[in-house]
């Protein structure tokens, strides 16, 4: 009994050794892109291998733009589409994740997300879009990290350009040319709107552009642009 218990505690040890080196690994690298931009994210790794394995010679559509490069427009049309509370809360929308949960329940099935755009970069940059207690509790833990260690101008920017637009197609300036052969910082408020409305499956409406709902989701994206606050 006695050598099961101590090989128990041994175990516990070294499964909090690894968990506290995983999170240090994870600290770091949000340290340094508080000043460092990410030239890649598990995200685009993941989309890469899966267009790679259909065609070997396959590339991402990827370029990085400063902050005050990006159009106005589609900072305010994504604040309002994803995360209207962004300037103030510290990581995490409470009461929209509430009335997520309240709609998932509803519907007996997940419809509805809820999370904040400092939570959808944790996500982004280290995890993948599996949907497990684990992924979300990881998440959790790096959006505290971004939150303290990045001001919330840093934490936008690199959000508008890491984010998936299409297939193959990840960040601002990218989605500009590829959809509408301007700069990022060309955007005017219509094209940033639906480009906004695209955020929750890019690759689909990469293929339906003209959509009804895409539609409709734009034209409320963009009543709603003028009442988003930027950092």
């Amino acid at each position: 009994m006695k050598r099961a218990l101590r090989f128990a505690a041994w175990l516990a040890v070294a499964a909090a050794a690894v968990f506290l080196a995983v999170q240090l690994s994870f600290l770091a690298r949000v340290w340094w892109w508080k000043d460092h931009d990410p030239s890649t994210t598990a995200f685009m790794d993941a989309r890469l291998d899966a267009m790679r394995a259909r065609d070997p010679q396959a590339k991402l559509q990827h370029a990085w733009v400063s902050y005050d490069r990006i159009s106005a427009n589609l900072k305010r049309a994504i604040v309002v589409a994803e995360d209207s509370k962004f300037v103030d809360h510290e990581g995490f929308d409470w009461e929209a994740i509430e009335k997520a949960r309240e709609k998932n329940r509803r519907k007996g099935k997940v419809v509805a997300g809820g999370s904040t755009i400092s939570q959808q970069l944790a996500k982004n940059l280290f995890l993948s879009g599996a949907r497990t207690p684990w992924r979300k509790g990881q998440e959790a833990l790096i959006t505290v990290m971004i939150e303290h260690m990045m001001d919330k101008r840093r934490i936008l920017e690199i959000y508008l350009n890491v984010i998936e637009w299409g297939e193959g197609v990840f960040g601002a300036e990218a989605a500009a040319r590829h959809y509408y052969g301007v700069s990022a910082l060309a955007l005017g408020p219509e094209p940033a709107a639906r480009l906004a409305a695209m955020v929750p499956n890019p690759r689909f409406y990469d293929r339906n552009r003209g959509g009804a709902w895409l539609v409709r989701k734009t034209q409320v994206i963009l009543a709603r642009m003028p009442a988003a606050e930027l950092p």
